[in-house]
């Protein structure tokens, strides 16, 4: 029988030929940005809204209150291509809170200001094979392996990011945030109140890791931090904007900024990949072959390495936690633009 520290090389080497498989797909489809025209992605946009516009399945989230007031007819998509081009569908204007689509953008900060192996050092990027927000999942480890796309490693990367003291390290995260989206973005005050009044199990969680020597802050003002990093508000084209960032390497293509760093961007996706649908992460990879992550409140990006990011926002999730619509508007469209880089065309 194997033992825990096997299976854990074990899942590290898958994970490293995921990516590097995905990499392999994106060399050999050199040149698809190419056939990626404006009336390709348009048509592709127009079909996916108009064949999920009406899907009433699944249910707003109402373990936080707030969000289970939140309109469920919410539907607005957008792709932003690594040079700059803009195309939406449906409602872009009516935002929601971003929630765990927001542990990308702080673990990527981390990433840019300690480096990758601070990451896998001090967190860990091993999918945990439990709940979101498990405690089992870190009294198994000790506090390790916890991943920073799920609560335990989330809160421990918000305690990560550099800043003096707390009101320091939410300005860096919610700048990097609005750097990534091209504009100034805000905290949706209600969804913040409701969320830190009802969030002792993360706090329990932080405390745990404490007591494991994984939390690199105060605890207590740690939880605080990633409970507003998940309330910035957003709407589908500000997640596009963001995810289409990561695609062109760290550089945002609307404004230009260089965000992160093409290397942060590297270690950045792999974790997207394994991990950034809850529980159907590998059925999401199994689909699309893209790194994605969702949130809560009905968002969910995906990035196409050199090609786009795109967003979808439809408040009613899956068991697992996913939009329903989202999801299926994504896989529509990445199929229909041939975007999955495991669809490798044989030479001739």
């Amino acid at each position: 029988m194997k033992n825990k520290f096997q299976v854990q090389a074990m899942l590290r080497f898958s994970a490293c030929l995921i990516f590097l498989f995905m990499c392999a797909g994106l060399f050999a489809q050199s040149g698809t940005s190419s056939t990626l025209t404006k009336a390709k992605i348009e048509q592709a946009l127009n079909e996916a809204y108009n064949k999920f516009k009406d899907m009433k399945e699944g249910k707003n989230a109402d373990y936080i209150k707030e969000l289970a007031t939140v309109d469920p007819n919410i539907y607005g998509i957008a792709l932003v291509t690594t040079d700059g081009q803009i195309y939406t569908k449906g409602d872009l204007t009516s935002a929601v809170s971003i929630q765990s689509i927001s542990k990308v953008f702080t673990m990527a900060r981390v990433i840019e200001e300690q480096g990758a192996k601070a990451v896998m050092d001090k967190i860990g990027v091993d999918a945990t094979g439990m709940r979101f927000n498990s405690i089992v999942a870190v009294e198994l480890q000790k506090g390790k392996e916890i991943n920073p796309l799920v609560n335990p490693g989330a809160i421990a990367a918000t305690s990560l990011v550099a800043g003096a003291d707390s009101a320091s390290k939410w300005k860096s995260i919610l700048d990097t945030h609005s750097d990534f989206a091209g504009r100034k973005l805000w905290l949706d005050i209600p969804v913040y109140k409701s969320e830190a009044g009802d969030n002792l199990r993360n706090q329990a969680i932080a405390h745990l890791l404490y007591a494991y020597n994984r939390m690199y802050f105060d605890p207590v003002q740690a939880t605080d931090i990633y409970t507003k990093q998940c309330a910035i508000s957003v709407n589908a084209k500000d997640l596009a904007i963001m995810a289409a960032t990561l695609a062109n390497g760290g550089v945002n293509p609307v404004t230009k900024k260089k965000v992160v760093s093409p290397e942060t961007v590297r270690y950045t996706l792999p974790v997207m990949a394994t991990a950034g649908l809850y529980d159907d992460s590998g059925q999401w990879l199994y689909a699309t072959g893209l790194p994605a992550k969702s949130g809560v409140g009905g968002g969910i990006i995906a990035v196409a390495p050199g090609q786009f990011g795109i967003a979808v926002i439809s408040p009613p999730l899956s068991p697992a936690g996913n939009s329903v619509k989202a999801i299926q508007t994504i896989k529509y469209i990445v199929d229909a633009l041939g975007a999955d880089p495991y669809q490798i065309k044989p030479k001739q």
